[in-house]
């Protein structure tokens, strides 16, 4: 069993940054792809960066330039840097990770309120 846990939310003005932090741990060495997802109230879950065990990123349109992904292989753990918040960044954000034999983890999300 893989635990994911989210740390770093919170609430912050319109403009400001936040780091969002996600520790693996359990029985699994090393996880293969990571990446944040977020949920707002009314809105389907949608992927904002992810990165591959190769490093590889990606991001959505809506936050590339403002959103950082980085990870810690050696500690299984993976951040995003989040510049420049918008009102419209106010969601859930959930750690996700998955298996080399495609299992999928999840964190239990970690709520970021952007005030205007």
């Amino acid at each position: 069993q893989v635990q994911l846990v989210e740390s770093g939310g919170g609430l912050v003005q319109a403009g400001g940054s936040l780091r969002l932090s996600c520790a693996a741990s359990g029985s699994i060495a090393r996880l293969n792809d990571m990446g944040w997802y977020r949920q707002a109230p009314g809105k389907q879950r949608e992927l904002v960066a992810g990165i591959t065990s190769g490093g590889r990123t990606n991001y959505a349109d809506s936050v590339k330039g403002r959103f950082t992904i980085s990870r810690d292989y050696a500690k299984n753990m993976v951040d995003l840097q989040i510049n420049s918040l918008k009102p419209e960044d106010t969601a859930v954000y959930y750690c996700s990770g998955s298996s080399f034999s495609g299992r999928v983890y999840w964190g239990q999300g970690t709520q970021v309120t952007v005030s205007s």
